[in-house]
């Protein structure tokens, strides 16, 4: 039985013990091909490198998903006085957050991030097509405290400008921009959508695109509120090939909202939740699988997967959610008619 839905993963894989006690290239490029691996043998179809290149020991609380990206532009100061995080406090940009990621000095540029460099390594070792993830400039720039432009428009689409130049030319099967701070501020939609498709417009034709969104993941809990039903216009706006969106976590509701989305927008379901310990059965992940093709309808599901990264699990959870995922897949397939 052949199926147009395939088996992905988000983007984060937690680190290993061994690469943080002794860091290097070497190591770096041997974790990762051990993560490619790991989700091969597992049967998933699209890996991820596992975003290792990210980690930092002074921000693990959030994976590199903002610094990464962040400290190396020009035009920002990472360097911070107790002024500065009380203005940035005072805004509403994330209220989980007690100091802004950078303040903006001057006019935003690349500065030395280099998306090639850590793009080219994964693909050495990916032994196939795999996912290479970017933070969308929208969630970037709202971590950021503005001494410059007087507008956030502007600041943001400056962000955006810097990343679609990163993207050019990266050699992957699928550039995935990763947001999760618009979910909670539904009428940024038209803006966000603006900054999150200059980006999008300039991957290469032939590679693939998708948006991964969600509401959060700290420590389990839901960082933003809000609804998908909230979002549709937003979604609708964007020129991706196709989305990954929460909903193992999320109400069975939810599934209602996405039937609005144009059908030439792919949609990828959430069926794994990484939010708690609990490893689900084939039998689980099948069954959401059908609930949500008797909702949306079969042929609109391109990919399952986790709702978001596994990079605050225990590997040996992840991995048994991993092989669980792509079980759970077999078993959708071979359900009675």
């Amino acid at each position: 039985m052949t199926s147009p839905i395939r088996t992905t993963t988000v983007g984060s894989y937690p680190v290993p013990t061994w690469l943080e006690a002794a860091p290097s290239e070497s190591a770096l490029i041997d974790a990762t091909r051990v993560i490619f691996s790991i989700q091969r043998q597992a049967g998933i179809d699209l890996p991820t490198d596992g975003e290792l290149y990210r980690f930092d020991v002074n921000h693990p609380d959030t994976n590199g998903m903002i610094d990464y990206f962040v400290e190396p532009l020009s035009g920002t100061r990472v360097r911070l006085g107790r002024s500065e995080g009380e203005e940035y406090s005072k805004l509403d940009s994330m209220r989980f957050r007690l100091s802004p990621a950078a303040v903006v000095e001057s006019a935003i540029g690349e500065g030395c991030l280099d998306l090639l460099a850590d793009c080219s390594r994964a693909s050495r070792v990916s032994m196939g097509p795999f996912k290479f993830t970017i933070t969308s400039p929208y969630m970037l720039a709202r971590t950021l405290l503005d001494r410059h432009y007087g507008k956030f428009e502007d600041m943001l689409l400056a962000i955006s400008d810097v990343l679609a130049e990163q993207v050019r030319g990266l050699p992957c099967h699928t550039v995935q921009i990763d947001e999760a701070n618009v979910p909670g501020k539904p009428a940024d939609g038209p803006l966000a959508a603006e900054a999150i498709n200059r980006v999008l417009d300039a991957v290469d034709p032939g590679t693939e695109k998708a948006v991964h969104f969600c509401f959060g993941n700290y420590g389990g809990q839901v960082i933003q509120s809000g609804t998908w039903g909230a979002l549709i216009d937003f979604l609708n706006r964007l020129h991706a090939d196709h989305l990954i969106l929460e909903l193992a976590h999320r109400p069975d509701d939810d599934l209602q909202a996405l039937r609005d989305i144009r059908p030439e927008i792919g949609l990828g379901i959430g069926v794994i939740d990484i939010k708690v310990n609990h490893v689900e059965t084939a039998s689980e992940v099948a069954q959401r699988i059908e609930l949500a093709a008797s909702v949306l309808g079969e042929e609109r599901i391109t990919f399952v997967h986790p709702d978001c990264g596994f990079w605050m699990l225990k590997r040996s959870v992840c991995d048994r959610k991993l092989f669980s995922l792509a079980e759970g897949l077999k078993a959708f397939l071979k359900r009675e008619p």
